[in-house]
């Protein structure tokens, strides 16, 4: 029966419904007659559907959502086919069935997000045991088991390091925008990316326990907490159905007409109700659409409406995800362009992301780039080499200690200032001396400022929720004007300030670009990714897309929001105006089931005009 009901249901049937309806309207005033009403065809094809429907939900259901407009709409159609009245209990359902389609065409959701998150599961791991390295299906490593994890792979569980020293790529999991070094003792992430030297690990977290596993469990468990948009006209069903046939019955007794009594029914139904909500978002995606920005559903237009708090991810959405050049402090007599000539010389052999920024940052300015010779990198801590005639070492402070080479009180004052801004500093040393230091840092994006400024005259608050240090974090928030800002954040921790925001009566969109975004994008009542650089996982998992990754667009989506639950409601208000004129007149015996359904009709259409206005309004 389900099967028959979807293939009725589906677009391609209820065009012929609709087709056949037309024929029965039309036929007669060519003075046109069939053996058979071709509006029998529409009460078939829609009213097949429909009978299932509300037949499923007073068997299934429990208490008052047993009650259904399609549970009306069926008792309308009947009453009208029951009189001979066939065009009206063609069109009642046919009106129903195509209110469906719209509304489905609007929540139907790509789900592949899920698949390429759980794709990112390493499958298998090199196990070192007794001094051998044998590669084993990673559902087989325990807890203790040490693991062998070379450059460009990823890290197959969660675990602690206890021999080598590398930088593990954690944006997956973090969303920071920098390689984070890490040492002995330093903990490591499932599905993160070891970018350098080999480390061995001891397994701490496996299988379902591990930081990966636990990343696709909450996306999981987020996508389940979605539920579908619920029809305002089933929310209304509850007394419209009882009104309807109690003010019917009473027609049908006072005035011993049972003509009246189904006419009282069929414009009763709630078509124009049905229709006002699935045609308003479908004309507001398509005004959407035009200026970029993907809506994937229905339900998240509507709360897009009702948002009043928009969670920021930083990197990669505030800012530009990627390191450059900010500050080149010079300590010494050389000048900047020594300096950096200097650096990058030196840091032009090195594979260090931090490196290969100063180097190109160089290259953009024309600074004069020679070869190094012997060259020498400390995964994590700097590297050495000569250029010309000098020794040149770059690095950390601790880098530099381990060369006798100390730091003075105006370079300590600087280095001091720049790491509290969240800025990476590469000190540099030429011939024992430090000469200056170049720091490095995420860019903002141009327009980051002015959206939350134009998101504040909206009544929207805004808040940062990312992975990255706090320094950088505050540095960021404050450019940007945001007040409230949590940082140092893992996956989960973002869905749980997420789920904190809204159990204070907050409705909360969440905009971000990373894997690592996900949870907090399914889990929040509105989740916006970055689409053209965003991952995929990230889209996927969002209800909303802005595919030319302009965030400015988000005020625009705030009050095309607006517009459209506005809308709703205007159209709504409306048909219930229409219906009940419909009604007094349809007691008064002025109009009959076919003028009813026609009049009840024109309020559909009326809807949906009303709705296509939002296409082409200007936001």
């Amino acid at each position: 029966m389900k099967k028959l009901n979807d293939f009725l249901s589906g677009l391609p049937m209820t065009i012929v419904s609709g087709v056949f309806l037309v024929l029965s309207f039309l036929l007669p005033k060519l003075d046109i007659v069939l053996p058979i009403d071709p509006a029998w065809i529409s009460v078939i094809v829609s009213g097949i559907p429909l009978l299932y429907s509300a037949v499923r939900k007073l068997i299934v259901n429990s208490g008052i959502s047993k009650i259904s407009s399609a549970l009306l709409i069926t008792i309308a159609m009947i009453a009208a086919a029951a009189i001979g009245d066939l065009f009206a209990a063609g069109e009642v359902a046919f009106i129903m069935a195509l209110g469906g389609i719209l509304e489905d065409m609007t929540v139907n959701r790509a789900k592949k997000g899920l698949t390429k998150l759980i794709s990112l599961a390493p499958t298998q791991g090199r196990l070192i045991s007794n001094g051998r390295e044998e590669l084993i299906p990673a559902e087989k490593i325990q807890i203790g088991d040490m693991l062998r994890i070379l450059p460009g792979e990823a890290i197959t569980v969660d675990g602690i390091i206890v021999s080598g020293e590398t930088s593990v790529d954690q944006s997956v999991m973090t969303g920071e925008s920098l390689p984070v070094d890490k040492t002995v003792g330093d903990e490591v992430f499932c599905g993160t990316l070891n970018c350098f030297g080999a480390i061995d690990i001891k397994a701490t977290k496996v299988g379902e326990d591990s930081s990966l596993q636990r990343l696709i469990r909450l996306v999981k468990e987020a996508e389940n907490q979605k539920a579908p948009m619920a029809r305002i006209a089933d929310k209304c069903a509850s007394w419209l159905v009882p009104a309807a046939l109690l003010i019917a019955i009473i027609t049908g007794l006072v005035t011993s007409d049972i003509t009246r009594a189904v006419t009282v029914l069929v414009v009763f139904c709630p078509c124009a109700l049905v229709l006002a909500t699935p045609t308003a978002i479908m004309a507001a995606i398509g005004q959407a659409t035009k200026h970029g920005v993907i809506i994937k559903s229905g339900s998240a237009l509507e709360k897009m409406g009702k948002v009043d708090t928009i969670a920021f991810d930083k990197t990669g959405t505030l800012t530009v995800g990627k390191p450059s050049v900010s500050d080149i402090i010079v300590l010494s007599d050389i000048n900047e362009d020594r300096l950096l000539s200097l650096a990058a010389s030196a840091e032009s052999k090195s594979e260090h992301p931090l490196g290969k920024a100063l180097t190109a940052h160089a290259r953009e300015r024309g600074t004069e780039i020679t070869d190094p010779t012997n060259f020498t990198m400390k995964v994590g801590k700097g590297i050495t080499a000569r250029v010309g005639n000098e020794n040149i070492v770059c690095g950390n402070e601790q880098f530099l200690s381990s060369f006798d080479i100390s730091l003075g009180v105006e370079a300590k004052r600087h280095l001091a200032s720049l790491t509290q801004q969240g800025k990476a500093c590469i000190l540099v040393a030429a011939n024992g001396e430090c000469v200056g230091m170049i720091a490095l840092s995420d860019t903002l994006r141009e327009d980051s400022k002015s959206t939350v400024e134009k998101l504040k005259t909206l009544d929207v608050q805004s808040v940062l929720l990312t992975g990255d240090n706090i320094n950088a974090a505050e540095y960021f928030a404050k450019k940007v004007g945001i007040d409230t800002c949590r940082a140092e954040l893992l996956p989960e921790d973002k869905a749980k300030n997420i789920a904190l925001l809204e159990s204070e009566g907050k409705t909360v969109c969440m905009i971000g670009d990373g894997i690592n975004d996900a949870p907090a994008l399914k889990s929040a009542s509105v989740g916006i990714a970055l689409g053209s650089m965003g991952s995929d996982i990230a889209v996927e998992s969002a209800d909303i897309a802005l595919m030319s990754d302009d965030i400015s667009k988000l005020p625009y989506l705030k009050r095309l929001s607006n517009a459209t639950v506005s809308t709703i409601k205007l159209s709504i208000s409306l048909s219930m105006i229409i219906n009940l004129l419909a009604v007094t007149l349809s007691v008064l015996g002025i109009l009959n089931p076919t003028l009813g359904a026609l009049v009840h009709n024109a309020g559909s259409c009326f809807v949906v005009l009303i709705a296509a206005l939002l296409y082409d309004r200007k936001f």
